[in-house]
This record gives C-alpha cells, sequence and structure tokens, in this order.
C-alpha cells in the first residue's frame, strides 16, 4: 500500500508514477508530484517505480479566470 494524498492505495507491483497517472485520468503536464517529501521533476515520471510505503502528493492545477 502507499498513501496518495492522504488515503491508502492498494499497489500494482512494478508502477510507474506516469501509469499511476494515466489510470486515474491525471494529465501529467498538469499536475506536480511530491514523492516522500521531495518534488518529482516531470521527466522523471516514467522512470519511477512505485514502492510499498511511498506517500505522494499529487496537485492538479486548474484553469481559471
Amino acid at each position: 500500500m502507499i498513501r496518495i494524498n492522504g488515503t491508502l492505495v492498494e499497489l500494482t507491483e512494478g508502477m510507474t508514477l506516469q501509469t499511476y497517472l494515466d489510470q486515474n485520468q491525471y494529465q501529467s503536464s498538469r499536475v506536480a508530484v511530491e514523492r516522500n517529501g521531495t518534488i518529482v521533476p516531470r521527466a522523471q515520471y516514467g522512470s519511477i517505480q512505485l514502492q510499498e510505503d511511498d506517500e505522494l502528493e499529487i496537485v492538479d492545477f486548474v484553469g481559471g479566470g
């Protein structure tokens, strides 16, 4: 299990951050992700494998006027 935005989520073994974002309808170009207290550069989303006990904060940017 990992914690995402304060909620426990079942982890699929070998899942990358990009895969999680895609499966949950996040647009990677419109989010910021913090993993275990460190901001993750967008270029690394596809190479970071989520691990048991990770803690993620995902902030989705919303446009408006």
